[in-house]
């Protein structure tokens, strides 16, 4: 698939993260798995955010047996960097660095986050 844009709503975000987390699955299986997350949605509805993210090319089906088996097609990598670079153009002008100080300064880190923040600075300081 083409490094193209994708447009995800919220709900077929959440579809994605369960073929995501839990691999391909069914429709019936999506469901159920939204309903433990606390997701109250109608079967069809289901069917309908598949449909729409496999003609967006975001899923694939097989087709070989009695019920349709969804795959994702879009690694969540790949959703969360064309997501980062909208909101980044969105609210910073294209400019990273804010976003980054922005959530440095406003939320919570682990002590192994910080080891990890760090290591990377790290390696982009050395990396010239």
């Amino acid at each position: 698939m083409a490094k193209a844009t994708l447009e995800l709503g919220s709900a077929e975000l959440d579809v994605l993260k369960v073929l995501w987390d839990r691999g391909p699955r069914t429709v019936r299986e999506v469901l159920d798995e939204l309903h433990a997350r606390g997701r109250r949605v109608a079967y069809t509805t289901v069917l309908t955010l598949l449909t729409r993210l496999e003609q967006k090319g975001a899923v694939a089906s097989d087709k070989s047996e009695q019920a349709y088996v969804y795959r994702p097609k879009v690694t969540r990598e790949r959703v969360t960097a064309t997501r980062l670079r909208t909101l980044v153009q969105q609210l910073y002008d294209g400019a990273a660095t804010p976003l980054v100080l922005q959530l440095m300064q406003s939320e919570k880190f682990s002590p192994e986050e910080i080891a990890q923040l760090q290591q990377l600075i790290d390696r982009l300081e050395h990396k010239d």
